[in-house]
């Protein structure tokens, strides 16, 4: 059985487990102990933030960043968020590359990390669907894509990322890959509650609500935490494979989010509401111009036809590297149908923006998977290996 599909699995049973903290809140105590030693066997890192090793027999080695004191309440901006991304993004460069990235977002923030693609997914969920804060994850597009088949990592970049598990180090200041993927779920998901109760100021009966909606939130988490890698994709195809399991989770996560969110939302008096809306139409003013189009960026990205050249292919394999190239452009198109509505001003209308978006980024994923798969078994693994190189050597 896939990770993804475990965590799925047992996603009701991690709900129930939310932090003190919740269930203090919102009355949502149980027997934690029997729940987190079942996730424990099948959830690797899950139950609360802590420094973990590496699985047995797994090569993943999870980023230490450089060094930068980020306390929780940080997290809670987009901003900030996206600063930490950029840092991370680029902390894996040792040999005086430029701090930049051909496959940055617009905001400045990266939609890779070493192995781990789209950090945060779950605030950048919540951001827009609640808070209309969609500049991160409208961010995410055709780059992304583009980066999945033309990685700006090698396999030495990627030994990077690691986490220093020595013996006695002093506890670490510097937040990780596995944080970024989503390490502390129950902190995470309580973030997001905090920021929702203090907005709307709850009364009794909303409260009750906001706890299914605390309980959704963390059943979300342990989902898109479980479609973290587990080992770094050094292929194509296999980053392409780690794209589509997470947004794959991302979708499930936000059907999860949707029911109860409106049921809370319809609890809600219209000051409530006002104060939510309120939030998201100064957002939606104040973002950048084309935010969620990925027109200009696809034209910024040039197909690398010269270093294509340079596998010599013969003509069966040109067709499949053409049809590759097509494809790709087809992709942009379908991202381009599924830009952010003019007026979703409201939650519900922003879940299914968000709906449509992160489907249409699966089909175009999927896409140019296949094609992919078909390119690569006409091609010799000299010519696999030249492909491969194309991205790292547009890196350095």
């Amino acid at each position: 059985m896939s990770k993804f599909r475990i965590v799925l699995t047992f996603a009701l049973l991690a709900g129930l487990s939310a932090s003190p903290a919740l269930a203090r809140g919102f009355g949502l105590g149980g027997v934690f102990g029997g729940v987190r030693s079942v996730l424990a066997r099948v959830l690797p890192h899950s139950g609360h933030r802590g420094h973990h090793a590496p699985r047995e027999g797994s090569h993943i080695q999870t980023a230490a960043l450089e060094p930068q004191p980020m306390p929780d309440q940080r997290l809670a901006s987009p901003l900030a968020r996206g600063q930490i991304v950029a840092s991370a993004a680029l902390a894996g460069w040792h040999d005086g590359r430029s701090a930049s990235g051909w496959w940055r977002h617009g905001d400045g923030s990266y939609g890779w990390v070493g192995p781990l693609f789209w950090p945060f997914a779950f605030d950048d969920i919540y951001d827009y669907t609640v808070f209309g804060q969609g500049a991160g994850f409208w961010g995410y597009g055709y780059r992304d894509i583009y980066a999945g088949l033309f990685a700006p990592y090698g396999e030495a970049d990627l030994a990077s990322y690691r986490l220093d598990s020595s013996p006695g180090r002093k506890q670490r200041r510097n937040l990780s890959l596995q944080e970024l993927c989503g390490e502390a779920v129950n902190e995470i998901a309580g973030r997001t509650i905090g920021q929702m109760q203090q907005t709307i100021q709850p009364n009794d009966a909303q409260r009750e609500a906001l706890g299914e909606l605390a309980k959704a939130s963390s059943q979300a988490a342990y989902i898109i935490r479980g479609s973290c890698p587990a080992q770094p994709a050094l292929t194509a195809p296999d980053r392409l494979t780690a794209m589509q399991d997470r947004i794959e989770a991302m979708i499930t996560a936000t059907s999860l989010l949707r029911a109860p969110f409106a049921r809370l939302y319809d609890l809600l008096d219209e000051e409530q509401k006002a104060r939510l809306d309120a939030r998201a139409a100064s957002r939606k003013t104040s973002a950048p111009s084309g935010t969620g189009c990925e027109t200009e960026a696809a034209a910024s990205l040039q197909w690398p036809a010269g270093e294509i050249e340079a596998l010599h292919p013969d003509h069966n394999q040109l067709l499949a590297l053409e049809t590759l190239q097509k494809t790709s452009a087809r992709a942009v198109d379908i991202l381009n149908r599924a830009c952010p509505p003019a007026d979703a001003l409201t939650p519900s209308a922003r879940f299914s923006a968000a709906n449509r978006r992160l489907i249409a980024m699966l089909q175009a994923v999927r896409q140019v998977k296949a094609a992919l798969q078909d390119c690569l078994a006409t091609l010799s693994e000299g010519q696999k290996a030249q492909l491969e190189a194309i991205g790292p050597r547009r890196s350095s």
